[in-house]
């Protein structure tokens, strides 16, 4: 490969040493782990990072040229977000033929050996290594920015929601309390006329049961019970 020579590898030992330190070189900016759940800057207690840690300071947001679009259903339109963070499309386009560079390599070559093959291919090219550090610094920041706003937009919805469903959980308790109340006042009218009727029906039952039959099949204004093997239902 054209200014490429490996006739002399250096030590990969400066290079492995330099992963291991990455984490704590960010130099601020948002790095994750493989996987990208966790970030590499752990938080202890109090919100302050894990002793023997340093604070990792966090750049300022991202600011976007342009609505960013939304993930629907968590899908993310990198190209779109990329573009809306103004990340130039011919950086980027840079960074991916280096990333497939680097992807093309075989599986175990050694990484100081990776390393010298991809910027020796890349300074036979004519790429500028670091315009293609730029744009990866770049899309980080982008991604990290497109995090927060994305974050942001969901804590305001949820903050929303639970507006919603505070206010339909007070008119459940209003409602709940109202029946709770209707009920005791029904069970207090119903032990009052209760009460009422037992006081009179003692001033009725001294007039005799035929008397009283007698008032209420002739009276118009009352109502004659009906047998019980007579009522319907």
């Amino acid at each position: 490969m054209p200014g490429a020579t490996l006739d002399k590898i250096p030590d990969s030992e400066p290079l492995m040493s330099e992963k291991k330190n990455w984490g704590s070189t960010v130099l601020g900016w948002f790095v994750v782990k493989e996987g990208g759940e966790e970030p590499l800057a752990a938080v202890g207690p109090e919100g302050l990072p894990p002793e023997g840690e340093t604070p990792v300071p966090e750049p300022p947001p991202v600011t976007f040229v342009k609505e960013p679009p939304k993930a629907v259903g968590g899908a993310v339109d990198f190209d779109g977000v990329l573009d809306a963070a103004g990340v130039d499309a011919a950086e980027r386009d840079l960074f991916a033929k280096a990333q497939a560079l680097l992807g093309s390599l075989p599986p175990g070559t050694d990484p100081a050996v990776r390393k010298q093959i991809v910027e020796a291919s890349l300074k036979a090219f004519g790429v500028p290594v670091d315009k293609i550090i730029e744009a990866g610094v770049e899309s980080i920041q982008a991604l990290e920015g497109y995090l927060r706003k994305t974050a942001a937009d969901t804590a305001g919805t949820a903050r929303e929601v639970q507006t919603i469903v505070a206010g339909y959980e007070q008119k459940i308790a209003d409602a709940r309390a109202l029946l709770d109340r209707k009920l005791q006042e029904q069970s207090a009218v119903q032990t009052s006329c209760n009460s009422r009727k037992l006081e009179v029906q003692k001033v009725l039952e001294f007039f005799g049961q035929e008397a009283v039959a007698r008032v209420v099949q002739s009276s118009p204004k009352l109502i004659e019970p009906v047998p019980a093997s007579e009522r319907k239902g």
